[in-house]
């Protein structure tokens, strides 16, 4: 997983709490990138159905309160579908271990993967955004 997903999270954090302050270039400051990094993660929670956007005008607004959007929305909105574990393409398969390591993975990480989404899913922005508050004192 790259660090999209922790991006994503800290917009959706950045304009829920200073909804006035949520152009590129605001939000680029906050997280420490480019404004372009922005855009293009801000694009994909646009088209997740997360952020509402205007063209031609700075800023983005939450399509729903921070309650009713899950770590588990925010994961799949920059990752899609796709399991944060990934499997060797080429094994080879007259090797005990090459021919069936890719099943025993499968089921392994499929689990893993399982558990992790159980726990986004558990957590929404609007608790993070609390645990953000404890933190600021």
């Amino acid at each position: 997983m790259n660090s999209q997903y922790a991006v994503a999270v800290h917009i959706l954090a950045l304009i829920s709490t200073f909804p006035d302050h949520s152009s590129s270039a605001d939000i680029a400051d906050s997280v420490g990138t480019n404004p372009v990094v922005i855009r293009g993660v801000t694009g994909q929670l646009r088209r997740a159905g997360l952020l509402s956007t205007q063209r031609g005008v700075a800023g983005a607004t939450l399509t729903r309160p921070a309650a009713q959007i899950t770590l588990l929305d925010v994961y799949r909105a920059v990752n899609g579908d796709a399991s944060v574990f990934r499997l060797h393409d080429h094994p080879h398969p007259q090797c005990p271990v090459g021919a069936n390591i890719q099943g025993t993975l499968e089921q392994r990480f499929g689990v893993a993967q399982a558990a992790m989404e159980r726990e986004l899913e558990r957590t929404t922005l609007a608790d993070v955004m609390s645990d953000l508050a404890v933190r600021a004192g």
